[in-house]
């Protein structure tokens, strides 16, 4: 653990103390912290992963039916910065509209994968319902520590219906969380780690929507429940003015992940 993970922790711990916070529910909200990386414009580091404009795509490839949104240079994340299995090479590439009642659920064409080596062209989507997003490189890329919403924590930690004294509780914990945060660039893409949502949890959708088809019902918490993890977020931003403060998740298995099924990937797109 890097040392300003573990500087955060203590003063995290500290702060809570001071506001009474019960330790244990401390210690839980900082055991379900995932490590992420998160990107943005500017600095003069290399480049982690482009926004916008036209996709690189291999020869041959069917080219996706939504606007592209990123690639990003695997190569360029620093080794073990998130818990996903991701390959160490090649590029991630994004794929998103903007609609948030048609854009929900599994996309088989939201994220390409292309091994590193694959001979690729500049592609135009030429999608008659929108431009390409604005184009812009991503050069500045830190790993942080990544806390679950509250509302999330609180369901995943005491069951589908927390008592509103439960709810208070974990709106402090994220308080206390954001308060010990320290300064970050406004970022424009994460991987790996929680979600960051205007209004529901995608990951917790992805795995109630399983639960639910499967017949278990409840929020997911039966076998292979934590198997879902959020791959990646993009914060729309200024680029799609038609969105307040929109935000568009990529949801995957670990296992398919692992196993490169990129096709049973779920996309969720919302707003404020």
């Amino acid at each position: 653990m890097i040392d300003e993970t573990v500087d955060r922790l203590s003063r995290f711990r500290v702060e809570a103390a001071s506001r009474g916070l019960p330790p244990a529910e401390v210690e839980e909200w900082i055991r379900v912290t995932l490590p992420a990386v998160y990107m943005a414009e500017g600095g003069d580091g290399p480049l982690v992963a482009r926004v916008g404009g036209d996709p690189m795509l291999p020869h041959g490839v069917p080219k996706p039916s939504d606007a592209f949104v990123a690639s990003v240079d695997l190569a360029a994340l620093p080794p073990g910065a998130t818990t996903l299995p991701l390959p160490a090479d090649g590029h991630l590439l994004f794929f998103s509209g903007t609609d948030v009642h048609g854009a929900e659920g599994q996309a088989p064409d939201a994220v390409l994968y292309v091994p590193a080596g694959t001979p690729t062209t500049p592609s135009p989507l030429g999608h008659s319902w929108r431009e390409p997003y604005r184009p812009r490189e991503l050069r500045t890329a830190w790993c942080q520590s990544s806390a679950k919403m509250p509302e999330s924590f609180a369901i995943d930690r005491w069951g589908d219906f927390p008592e509103e004294e439960q709810f208070e509780l974990a709106d402090e914990l994220g308080d206390t969380w954001a308060r010990v945060g320290g300064y970050r660039p406004s970022w424009a893409l994460q991987i790996g780690g929680h979600p960051v949502s205007p209004q529901n949890d995608p990951v917790h959708y992805a795995r109630d929507g399983e639960a639910g088809r499967s017949g278990r019902g409840g929020a997911g918490h039966g076998e292979g429940a934590d198997d879902w993890a959020l791959l990646a977020t993009w914060r729309c931003g200024d680029d799609v003015t038609e969105l307040d403060s929109g935000v568009a998740h990529w949801v995957i298995r670990h296992g398919d992940l692992g196993n490169r099924r990129f096709d049973r990937v779920h996309r969720y797109v919302e707003m404020a």
